[in-house]
């Protein structure tokens, strides 16, 4: 797929970083929009910035994408007011709970995998019956770079990811003799509120978010274009994703360890030292 003018792109999560950064990179090549957060100040403030560059029409709506019903509503809704859609981008994610497992709740794990894999999952699976009705389109399921590598105190986060690298690799074999192009994204050190939000977030996007999401939209509409199934990229990514796969599963954890050992809390790890014989 290489010209958006006209096309309907929905974005989910667009009301702040990446999901807003995609909503004005696809505005700007013609685009028509359908937009989803599931904070309705953040949408509305997404939608006043399209106004005040000119663009006009656009469909938003707030809701949750783990709520599958709501996301039914809302495919319909944009087929109804503007048509079968042609882009589907699940942006739409939380961070995690910030703990080790022993320590993590129950709840973080059931919010996280909601809305970051099942989210995606519904998006999906609504979505994708107009797409193949146009005969044309694309579907981009963000994952990240814990999609790639298991990090400590991201269990919930880390899982949720890993399940949507799974199923949008599936998916790209399913479609493959399909005029449908499948993209799997996994972004790292980007300079938005996810991590920020999440426990020891101050500190990690201090150390780690450094990279702009105008940057990444561009990047994925240049990879929608070109027809490249897996983007990585972001600051410190390329390690992350060398790591996932040169390096072995033990050598791996241990670099991991050291990088991040001084982010966590060592009251909560006492309960998992080694003890002295």
């Amino acid at each position: 797929m290489k010209d958006f003018k006209e096309k309907i792109v929905v974005i989910t999560g667009a009301g702040s970083g990446m999901g807003r950064s995609y909503a004005l990179e696809f505005a700007k090549l013609g685009a028509k929009l359908a937009l989803n957060d599931y904070d309705p100040k953040g949408l509305a403030q997404t939608v006043a910035l399209l106004k005040k560059a000119g663009i006009k029409g656009v469909f938003s709506k707030a809701f949750d994408v783990g709520d599958k019903a709501a996301m039914n509503d809302f495919a319909a809704a944009v087929q109804s007011k503007l048509g079968n859609a042609h882009v589907i981008i699940n942006n739409a994610g939380v961070g995690g709970g910030g703990q080790p497992v022993w320590a993590m709740d129950d709840q973080s794990y059931e919010r996280t995998l909601q809305i970051n894999f099942f989210g995606v999952l519904y998006g999906t699976r609504a979505f994708l019956p107009q797409l193949l009705a146009n005969d044309e389109g694309a579907v981009v399921n963000i994952s990240s770079v814990f999609g790639l590598v298991g990090t400590p105190n991201a269990s919930d986060y880390c899982a949720s990811k890993f399940a949507v690298r799974g199923f949008t690799e599936s998916l790209m074999v399913e479609l493959e003799e399909s005029p449908i192009s499948v993209h799997l994204v996994h972004p790292g050190g980007i300079n938005t509120n996810i991590a920020k939000d999440s426990p020891n977030g101050e500190e990690f996007a201090r150390k780690f978010l450094k990279t702009d999401p105008d940057d990444v939209a561009k990047e994925v509409i240049q990879c929608i274009r070109s027809g490249k199934q897996r983007l990585v990229l972001g600051h410190q990514s390329l390690p992350l994703w060398l790591m996932s796969w040169g390096v072995s599963l033990e050598r791996r954890n241990r670099l991991l360890y050291s990088m991040l050992k001084g982010m966590l809390d060592p009251k909560l790890y006492a309960v998992a030292r080694r003890r002295a014989p």
